[in-house]
């Protein structure tokens, strides 16, 4: 998942991200309510983790201007406000959680987890499958021909993106935003990189079996099924 962190205590901003990117996901961080906001509106985001009490605009704030601007990423309160009445508030407000803080990181995990299951496909479709490639987001897991992959963080989201795209070309700009930060350069060759490490690991690792990804060039990458072709 790709998580926005919206934060202004440094320090447990940093040991959240540093947290969620050791548990598999990427981690965007924000440390004022018009700069997440900005960002919210700016990048695609699997869910917002979301502090209560923020400079420049507070959570409630930031909340309301969400459902304003029409943008329904799931959102989860970590707020040190713990009364019923700030609960209520928050989840009248439209967040789908409310944790209260100091939390435990484990439990942080376990609901996002419920939110990544809410909001993915059916259960039977869980899996991602493209010939015989296998992702599975929730295990972050990947094989081919039965093999486990081992994928770094960004190869493992890179992956993904391309597996809910089969057979479609995703453009640069579109990986830069669903996998990169939100400052990220264009004009670096990092995509480039992280894809020739995807590609060795999974094409030229298996040698016996057809490649399936495929770069086209000038206008990004795709995921192709041999099979499809025929």
């Amino acid at each position: 998942m790709r998580v926005l962190v919206v934060e202004d205590e440094r320090r447990l901003a940093e040991f959240i991200r540093q947290g969620l990117e050791h548990a598999g996901h990427i981690a965007d961080v924000a440390d004022n309510g018009a700069t997440g906001l900005e960002m919210a509106a700016t990048l695609a985001y699997d869910v917002i983790l979301l502090d209560l009490m923020l400079p420049r605009q507070n959570g409630f704030e930031v909340l309301r201007n969400l459902r304003e601007f029409g943008l329904r990423v799931p959102v989860i309160i970590l707020s040190a406000l713990s009364s019923t009445e700030h609960v209520i508030k928050g989840l009248d407000a439209g967040a789908v959680d409310y944790l209260r803080k100091p939390f435990e990181f484990e439990e942080l995990l376990a609901r996002l987890r419920i939110v990544q299951r809410k909001t993915d496909a059916p259960a039977e479709a869980l899996v991602l499958r493209l010939a015989d490639l296998e992702l599975d987001p929730l295990q972050r897991r990947a094989t081919r021909a039965g093999q486990v992959l081992r994928l770094t963080n960004r190869e493992f989201a890179l992956l993904e993106l391309l597996l809910r795209n089969p057979n479609r070309i995703v453009t640069k700009t579109r990986i830069a935003e669903k996998v990169w930060e939100v400052d990220f350069d264009m004009g670096s060759n990092v995509i480039e990189v992280h894809m020739s490490q995807l590609r060795r690991k999974l094409d030229r690792a298996f040698p016996e079996l057809p490649p399936l990804l495929e770069t086209a060039v000038g206008h990004g990458y795709r995921l192709h099924d041999p099979a499809a072709a025929r």
